[in-house]
């Protein structure tokens, strides 16, 4: 029987739980200690049994890195979500490109996402995104460049956006 491989990292914003699949990409990630939590959120398709684990191998490896200073260590881990929409697939990829310490706006991500229109979808494809961390939401701003929401929490968003700035400013 196929499992999803589960496993809660410590990290100083508060617990972070994975969901991987047979293949080790991230099928799901969120600061809860509750790795249940997050298999609603996984496309049905992609959902089995939780096995937990005390690590994950290289996606463990890549956080802890990304925690030690090493910001673009998460940026190889594989990510599988599906949607019904091609535009929330894109949207998540394009997100992967968002830079630590550069933050962008609704507006900027909708442009980067080719429908600089839908600000709305572009916003929706933020909150949609089951793969915290990995699929970088928490690096979108409001335009007046105030947080905006966040499903872990909003000092979960800024920790993690601290955090990349420390780091990434000269």
């Amino acid at each position: 029987m196929t499992t999803v491989d589960s496993a809660v990292l410590a990290t100083p914003a508060g617990p972070l739980s994975i969901l991987t699949g047979p293949d080790g990409a991230v099928r799901a990630a969120g600061f809860t200690g509750d790795p249940e939590t997050l298999l609603p959120l996984v496309h049905p398709e992609l959902r089995a049994p939780l096995r937990h684990r005390a690590d994950l191998g290289p996606v463990s490896v890549a956080v802890r890195s990304y925690l030690d200073g090493d910001l673009a260590a998460i940026d190889t881990v594989p990510v599988e979500q599906r949607t019904g929409g091609a535009f929330l697939t894109h949207a998540w990829e394009v997100l992967r490109d968002v830079k630590p310490g550069e933050p962008v706006t609704y507006t900027a991500f909708a442009g980067l996402a080719g429908r600089p229109l839908a600000v709305r979808a572009a916003a929706a494809a933020c909150a949609r995104n089951a793969a915290a961390l990995f699929v970088p939401c928490h690096r979108v701003l409001r335009t007046d460049g105030t947080l905006g929401g966040y499903r872990w929490g909003l000092d979960v968003k800024k920790w993690l956006l601290g955090h990349e700035r420390r780091l990434t400013a000269s």
